[in-house]
């Protein structure tokens, strides 16, 4: 992207940067009338999860190698607006136990909040990329071989029909089966086995919703096809006797330094071995005839989940208008809620200072804070959290699913056993006044009339919160009056102050 090149201004553009298990990429595009214009690629090579260990603790090294790369890239995004950059963490941070401790860090030289995503978003992320960039009618699978894990997504169109990750990459399979270099008959026999015991769940299921093309992606698939056009002169599609071939080959050769394959850079040797036995595992247990390269991806998915926000189709209200009907929720009420917390929200944010994003997290737990009424009314919160934690939830990253359902398990009742999560991009303070926020949401509704509530106002400070009723409405809900008062004593022992309103005095006898 050129410096000078004035055609292009600051609120057009968008980047998304993938914090792969292997490479680190970023990519610039602007929204040119609702399409995307790639504008600037960087690929950094940086094996995170070669620093992950068997307790899943990532090493200082590693670390120390992504947050470099990280300086670089914020040096790059410099000129264009934080609110139009995405940064999304795969395999490695997403296993890694200290993945906080390396988010802290990077906060202090990446100025932009990173979001961890399941291995289910991922998929999900690299279908779209690759709808987005090559439409086509019919069914068709795609395969993403990472450095971490493989996802493999079929779908028609833009709509996902399948979507799974599995535990198995270029990296973590060149550590546990190809250590040392070393190419041999028996350790691609186990690496292609343990592919096979990966896949082995989720094989009936796409076969049986079948697809009419098969399309690869990422740099593993690329280079297969590349040593497969050069040093095989096939014609550029993946298929498995070729793939075979491409074994044997390595075999003969005994160790990846005394390789010789036209198509094969030296930053791919130690990870061909790998790739080529996810691939061959893919082929056999899914029964795939040829692949395709397609070089869109995760990043352009994320690219075009953006633009699809800047024109209000964001895919997460469509999550959870799912969940609301899946799980048949009283729409009524939820509307209810959410505009008691629209007004809760526009009188508390300029002292609370509630970010965008966290107050629509709110208005969506106000939607769903009732979908485990269907499993049983007692212990709501509790069903409707579990739901919610264990739920694919397209659109939406982990810790904005961790909040949800950390919201919706306490919105009632005693906070007994109450534990804020640690979340990188939602501070203590900030989860526990979007909780206070949702319990009071749901006590001033509990009538579940729309004639009912007057209006009301609050008051917020730091750690406080102090609610105003009329006297004379007040007066008349005795019930109510005792609910506040007790939410007070509640919230007192999770270290919150709530002043309800003062009780109107009761008329004298005389």
């Amino acid at each position: 992207m050129s410096q000078t090149d004035t055609s292009v201004t600051s609120s057009s553009l968008m980047a998304a940067v993938d914090l792969g298990s292997n490479s680190f990429h970023l990519v610039i595009a602007r929204d040119l009338h609702g399409d995307l214009q790639l504008l600037h690629r960087e690929k950094q090579k940086v094996q995170l999860a070669e620093g992950l260990n068997s307790d899943l603790i990532l090493s200082e090294e590693a670390m120390e190698r992504g947050l470099s790369v990280l300086r670089q890239f914020a040096d790059t995004l410099s000129g264009i607006p934080a609110d139009a950059v995405r940064v999304i963490a795969t395999y490695t941070l997403r296993r890694a136990s200290n993945s906080q401790t390396f988010l802290r860090r990077a906060r202090s030289v990446f100025p932009y909040p990173i979001e961890i995503i399941s291995g289910q978003e991922e998929a999900r992320y690299i279908y779209q990329g690759v709808a987005h960039f090559e439409h086509a009618a019919e069914h068709r699978l795609v395969m993403d071989i990472g450095g971490g894990s493989t996802e493999f997504a079929l779908g028609q169109g833009f709509e996902v029909l399948r979507l799974s990750s599995r535990n198995m990459g270029c990296v973590s399979y060149a550590k546990e089966f190809f250590a040392g270099g070393k190419l041999s008959a028996k350790r691609f026999a186990r690496a292609i086995l343990q592919a096979e015991q990966e896949l082995e769940s989720i094989a009936s299921a796409f076969k049986k919703t079948g697809w009419q093309q098969a399309l690869g992606t990422s740099g593993s698939v690329k280079v297969l096809r590349d040593i497969l056009q050069q040093q095989l002169q096939s014609d550029g599609v993946l298929r498995l006797n070729e793939l075979l071939q491409l074994k044997q080959l390595l075999i003969q050769a005994g160790h990846i330094q005394t390789l010789e394959l036209a198509g094969l850079s030296d930053d791919r040797r130690a990870l061909l071995a790998p790739a080529l036995s996810i691939a061959i595992a893919a082929f056999q247990m899914l029964d795939i005839q040829e692949m395709q390269y397609c070089e869109a991806a995760l990043r352009e998915g994320v690219l075009n989940e953006m633009r699809q926000r800047r024109y209000e189709q964001d895919i997460r209200q469509s999550t959870i208008a799912s969940l609301q009907q899946r799980y048949q929720v009283d729409a009524a009420h939820s509307e209810r809620l959410q505009r008691t917390a629209t007004n809760l929200l526009a009188q508390a944010t300029n002292s609370w200072q509630i970010p965008a994003e966290a107050q629509q997290l709110l208005l969506w737990a106000c939607q769903v804070v009732e979908i485990g009424l269907q499993i049983n009314s007692s212990g709501i919160q509790k069903h409707s959290a579990y739901i919610l934690q264990h739920a694919n939830l397209p659109g939406f990253n982990q810790e904005q699913q961790q909040l949800l359902a950390f919201l919706v398990r306490y919105h009632r009742s005693k906070l007994k056993g109450l534990s804020l999560p640690t979340l990188y991009l939602y501070p203590p303070h900030q989860l526990m006044r979007l909780l206070v926020l949702l319990r009071l949401c749901v006590l001033l509704n509990q009538k579940r009339r729309d004639d009912w509530l007057p209006q009301l106002s609050i008051e917020a400070s730091e750690h406080a919160l102090a609610l105003d009723l009329p006297a004379d409405w007040l007066q008349l809900q005795p019930l109510l009056q005792a609910d506040l008062q007790q939410e007070t004593t509640w919230l007192a022992k999770a270290g919150f102050h709530f002043q309800p309103p003062l009780q109107p005095e009761e008329p004298d006898d005389a």
